[in-house]
């Protein structure tokens, strides 16, 4: 049997940081899991920034919680779960992803928490699971399952080789280029039909 994980941001959804970065005018924030494979050094760059910047949690919520899907999106996810169990496997957060889910139809998360001061500041985080990509994937597999998964960053690597398929959607070009052996789709309509065509590939094995 078949069971999909898909990463959010840069997938379903636009880059949330760069969507902050874009509201408050912080080019600092920017930065994202392409431009940085150290998910701790890219934390640790953000929450410093949004101090210096006094850029406060609730501030960021209210950003985050504008942020509508990527064009298609919503309806390619509705078209994968008509078929086969889907989570969104994500570096990204329940404070941020959990308001955001009523739009692409309340799919299954993974993904971390943002901690908060008490003075309104973030102020750290705390993962879900440590490299928790590749073993969401592996204990799925466990199930026996046979998972087929899509990224765009470097964080979703681990994911997309422990996969029974994983392929990159909407990588940029720097991350293609280093690694011009995975599969690299374009647009979410593509994916879908590399994932059909790899159900009937594991149906004839």
């Amino acid at each position: 049997m078949i069971f999909v994980c898909l990463d959010v941001e840069g997938v379903l959804l636009p880059e949330v940081w760069i969507e902050i970065a874009q509201a408050t005018g912080v080019d600092e924030l920017k930065l994202t899991t392409r431009d940085e494979p150290d998910f701790s050094l890219l934390m640790q760059h953000r929450i410093q920034t949004l101090r210096s910047r006094k850029i406060a949690y609730h501030d960021l919520k209210e950003i985050v919680c504008s942020v509508e899907p990527l064009s298609g999106a919503r309806e390619f996810l509705d078209e994968l779960r008509s078929s086969w169990p889907v989570a969104l496997v994500s570096d990204s957060f329940y404070e941020f992803l959990g308001p955001l889910a009523p739009k692409l139809g309340l799919p299954s998360i993974f993904c971390h928490n943002l901690t908060v001061g008490d003075d309104g500041y973030l102020s750290g985080w705390k993962a879900r699971l440590d490299d928790q990509k590749p073993k969401v994937v592996a204990a799925m597999q466990s199930l026996g399952f046979t998972v087929l998964a899509a990224g765009d960053s470097f964080n979703d690597l681990g994911m997309l080789e422990k996969a029974d398929f994983g392929a990159f959607i909407n990588a940029p070009e720097h991350i293609r280029q280093r690694f011009p052996n995975r599969e690299s789709y374009d647009n979410l309509r593509d994916l879908k039909s590399a994932f059909q065509a790899q159900t009937i590939v594991k149906s004839l094995s």
